[in-house]
C-alpha cells in the first residue's frame, strides 16, 4: 500500500474532504454524539468565503446545522435543496487499516469514516457551488444549500429539527438532492449509475418481555430472558417474502435488459444478486427485513431478572409500514411488549420529470457510456424530513468508481474509502447539474 502526501496534487474537493474527515463528529445515537459545531463552522466560513451568508442552527448545544441560500439566475423557479449531513458512525480504530479520523490518502484514494457517507458529497458540494460563484456565474434557479446534523440518528437533532422549527429556510424548494445514489455500479461488464428514486420506512423498536425476578439457582419458567430470546430468535429468523415497488419493478427490468434476460423467468433476486458487489446492498429492497441489534437484561450472574429488552432495526417498503409492524407483533407473540423508539416514513417518487432527465444528462455528459438506473434504498436520509414540506428528494450523490471496489459495502463499515478521481468527477458532474437543471 502506498502513501501519497503531495498536497499541491491534490484537488480542492479532496482537500476538503479531507479536512471534514478529520472533524471527528462520531453519533452514537440518542443524542450521544461528538458535537457536530467544529464541522459546521468549517463549513461557514467556507461558504462566507464565498459571498454568502450562512446561519449556523444547534438543536442542542453542538448539535449544529448549516443552511445558506444562493440565488439563481431565474429565481421563479422552483429552488433545490442540495443537502448533505455532517454526522459520522462511530468507528473502532482496532478494526481499521488506517487511523479513521486521520483523512490518509493511499493508492489514489481517500481513507476514512465519512469518505463514504457523506463528508466526500459535503465537499463535492460545497466546491460545485464554489466553482459557478468564482466565475461569477449563478445556478438556473436557487439552490439552498443545507448540512445538517445528526442524520446518523434519523435526524431528530438534524433535518426534522429544522423542518419544524425553521421550515422558512426551504421556502420555495421543490427538489433535493442528497446521498446514497448516483454512484457507479458494474452489470457484468456494463457500467450504470443508480439514481436513488425512493427509500424504505423506517421503525426503530423496542422489545420487551417481563418475568418474575428469582434466584438464578431455582426451576424457574417466568423468565423473561428465555422468552425474549425466543421472540428475538423467531424474528431474527423470518424470511419476509419477495415484496416489489414500482420502483424496484423498474430496476429488474432493466438490469433483465442489460443482462438479455428475460425478466419474467429469472427472479428478481437472481438478477439483483448479479449485480456484483452492488447487488448485496440493493437485495435488502426487494423485500422487509427485521434485524436485532442490542440486547439488554440483568444485572448479576445468580439473579433471574424480571425484565429483558432488545432493539430491533425494521425497514419496510413504503406502502407497508402498518402491515409489517403488525406482523412484527404476531412473530414475537403477545405478550411480548413492542414499543417504538423512532418511526419515520417511507419515500418513492417516479423516475421520470425534469431533475431526472437533468440528472441523467448530466452524468452521460460525463460518462457516455453510462447506463442511469433507478433504485429503492434500504436505509434511509434526511429527505425524509424534507418531505413533510412537499420537497420531493433524489439520492445523487456521482461517482464512477472501479467495477471491483465494493462501494455499498462500506457505508457503516470498516476502511471506509473513496477514489480520488471518483470525488473530481463527482464535482465535475454537479456542477454541470447546476447549471443546466
Amino acid at each position: 500500500m502506498t502513501v501519497e502526501a503531495n498536497e499541491h496534487a491534490l484537488s480542492e474537493t479532496v482537500r476538503i474532504a479531507r479536512d471534514l474527515i478529520r472533524i471527528d463528529t462520531s453519533n452514537r445515537g440518542g443524542g450521544d454524539a461528538e458535537p457536530e459545531r467544529p464541522a459546521a463552522d468549517y463549513v461557514a466560513a467556507f461558504l462566507r468565503d464565498l459571498g454568502l451568508d450562512p446561519e449556523i442552527i444547534e438543536s442542542a448545544p453542538g448539535r449544529a446545522s448549516v443552511v445558506a441560500r444562493v440565488t439563481g439566475s431565474d429565481p421563479a423557479l422552483p429552488a433545490l435543496v442540495l443537502h448533505g449531513h455532517l454526522d459520522v458512525v462511530p468507528a473502532d480504530a482496532a478494526n481499521w487499516t488506517v487511523d479513521p479520523f486521520a483523512g490518509e490518502i493511499r493508492d489514489g484514494m481517500l481513507w476514512g469514516r465519512g469518505a463514504v457517507d457523506m463528508k466526500d458529497m459535503d465537499a463535492m458540494i460545497l466546491t460545485a457551488i464554489a466553482e459557478l460563484l468564482r466565475a461569477g456565474e449563478r445556478p438556473r434557479r436557487d439552490v439552498i444549500l443545507a448540512f445538517f446534523a445528526d442524520e446518523e440518528n434519523g435526524g431528530i437533532f438534524g433535518a426534522h429539527h429544522l423542518v419544524t422549527h425553521r421550515p422558512e429556510l426551504f421556502a420555495g424548494a421543490g427538489t433535493a438532492i442528497s446521498e446514497v445514489g448516483g454512484y457507479s455500479i458494474d452489470i457484468e461488464g456494463t457500467r450504470a449509475y443508480l439514481v436513488q428514486t425512493g427509500e424504505k420506512s423506517l421503525d426503530w423498536i423496542r422489545l420487551r418481555a417481563r418475568g418474575t425476578a428469582a434466584h438464578g439457582s431455582r426451576v424457574w419458567h417466568d423468565n423473561a430472558v428465555t422468552r425474549l430470546a425466543e421472540a428475538i430468535a423467531a424474528l431474527g429468523r423470518h424470511e419476509w417474502p419477495l415484496a416489489l415497488c414500482d420502483t424496484t419493478r423498474e430496476l429488474v427490468d432493466a438490469i433483465a435488459a442489460i443482462l438479455g434476460e428475460d425478466p419474467k423467468e429469472v427472479a428478481p433476486e437472481e438478477l439483483v444478486l448479479r449485480l456484483g458487489k452492488g447487488g448485496g446492498f440493493i437485495q435488502a429492497s426487494l423485500r422487509n427485513t427485521s434485524n436485532p441489534t442490542v440486547l439488554t437484561a440483568g444485572y448479576k450472574h445468580n439473579v433471574i431478572p424480571d425484565t429483558a429488552e432488545a432493539l430491533v432495526d425494521v425497514r419496510s417498503l413504503p406502502s407497508e409500514q402498518a402491515n409489517v409492524l403488525a406482523e412484527v407483533q404476531r412473530i414475537v407473540g403477545e405478550d411480548i411488549e413492542v414499543e417504538t423508539v423512532h418511526s419515520d416514513i417511507g419515500l418513492e417518487v417516479p423516475f421520470a420529470g425534469e431533475l431526472v432527465e437533468a440528472m441523467t444528462a448530466s452524468l452521460t455528459r460525463h460518462d457516455p457510456e453510462a447506463r442511469v438506473l433507478p433504485y429503492l434504498l434500504s436505509g434511509g436520509t434526511d429527505n425524509k424530513a424534507l418531505s413533510r414540506l412537499g420537497i420531493v428528494g433524489y439520492g445523487f450523490a456521482p461517482l464512477r468508481l472501479p467495477a471491483d471496489l465494493d462501494f455499498p459495502g462500506m457505508f457503516h463499515g470498516v476502511d471506509e474509502r473513496v477514489p480520488l478521481d471518483a470525488l473530481d468527477f463527482g464535482h465535475r458532474v454537479l456542477v454541470d447539474l447546476l447549471r443546466t437543471y
